[in-house]
Parts: C-alpha cells; structure tokens; sequence
C-alpha cells in the first residue's frame, strides 16, 4: 500500500475544501480516480491542517443543514457499516450524516453474516470495498481494521 505524504495529501483536501463538488484532483481522463486511498484509523493519520480542514467543513455542512439547504455530496455513495462491536450512537450518526449528505447505508455485523467468523477479514474487505464507496468499521480489535483497510479498495474509517 502506497502512503501518501502529508503535503500532497493536505493539498488535494485543501483544494476540495472551496467548492461542494471535490477538484478532479487525481483522476484520469476517463475518470477513473488515481489518488492514494487514505484511510482514518488513528488520529496520527491526518495532521493539523487535515483535522483544521475537517473542522471547518464539518461547520459549513452543519450550517447549511440547519439552514435547510441541499448539501449533497454524497449522492449516490455507499457506506458499509461493519459492527462487531455494537454503538447506537456510532451507528445513528454514521447513518444520520449519510442520508443528510444524500447518500446510503449497509449495515452488517458479524451475528448476522460471515465477517470474522468463517470468512477472513481479507476477504471481506475484498469483496466489501468493491461493492461501497468508503467503509466504517467499529471493532474490539486494531489489529481487525488495519488488516481490513490493507485489503481494501476504498478508505475505511
């Protein structure tokens, strides 16, 4: 897996932060998207200016929503919710901020499917990511996300 350096990485975030719909930042002519997968799991992940730009989007999204205005940017998004551990507020605000932002859920957890029982992480996240646009995944183990988010065609939070 490549990592991405932290410029680069602060630079395409930055550059999206102007406008509701992201810059073409990393994507070929046929629309394919090139850019590094960056993942979020562990706050050393992203530095200040990632955390700052985070905030501040995070207020404009809020603002418009209380505002009654349309912000969705995740029309047409997937997110995977993968629980092994059960939170009802991980899951309402995972779920909330989805279907505000346009987008839609799968929620799956391991008493109701394969995940870590008979199918291995690996696979899972194989076939998972292949069907979602970004994964979330609340477990007992740190070991669990990393090696699914190794295995992974998009982030995983």
């Amino acid at each position: 897996m490549t990592v991405p350096t932290q410029q680069s990485s602060s630079a395409a975030l930055k550059a999206s932060a102007t406008s509701a719909v992201p810059a073409n930042i990393g994507l070929t002519a046929q629309g394919k998207n090139t850019a590094p997968i960056r993942h979020f799991l562990e706050f050393t992940d992203f530095d200040r200016s990632d955390i700052d730009y985070l905030f501040a989007r995070a207020a404009l999204i809020k603002r418009k929503f209380k505002n009654y205005e349309p912000h969705l940017t995740l029309h047409d998004r997937t997110l995977a919710m993968v629980f092994e551990k059960a939170s009802t507020r991980t899951r309402v605000s995972f779920e909330a901020g989805m279907y505000q932002l346009g987008g839609s859920v799968i929620h799956l957890t391991t008493g109701d499917s394969q995940l870590g029982r008979s199918e291995p992480v690996e696979d899972s996240a194989q076939v998972i990511s292949r069907m979602v646009d970004i994964v979330m995944i609340r477990t007992y183990e740190q070991t669990k996300i990393e090696r699914f988010a190794q295995n992974s065609r998009v982030p995983v939070i």
